[in-house]
């Protein structure tokens, strides 16, 4: 079992920053990657940002140039710095993790989610 715990959401100007932080502990083995997903009402889950173990970074179209994914220097957590936040950004923001636990099988988990609000 893999947890994951996140915080840093919450309420900014449009224009402002948050910056977004979660980490994976448990029966972790290796870490192939992590990153954040958002969903907005009424809409799908998409991809926002992911980090590989490597270091490779991708990214929405819509949150290049804004946002910046990290890896701390445990490895084990994740950051997103989001600048320049817009009213559109407004969704609820999942960690997710991937890798193999210590029973070498795959894994595959997202936080419950942090609330992200951006008023114009």
């Amino acid at each position: 079992q893999v947890q994951l715990a996140e915080s840093g959401g919450g309420l900014v100007q449009a224009g402002g920053s948050l910056r977004l932080s979660c980490e994976a502990s448990g029966s972790i083995f290796t870490i192939n990657g992590l990153g954040w997903y958002r969903q907005a009402p009424g809409k799908q889950r998409e991809l926002v940002a992911r980090v590989t173990s490597g270091g490779s970074t991708d990214y929405a179209d819509s949150v290049k140039g804004r946002f910046t994914i990290s890896r701390g220097d445990t490895k084990n957590t994740v950051y997103l710095q989001m600048n320049s936040l817009k009213p559109e950004d407004t969704a609820v923001y999942y960690c997710n993790v991937v890798g193999y636990g210590s029973n070498l099988r795959p894994y595959d988990y997202s936080g419950q989610g942090t609330q992200v609000t951006v008023s114009s």
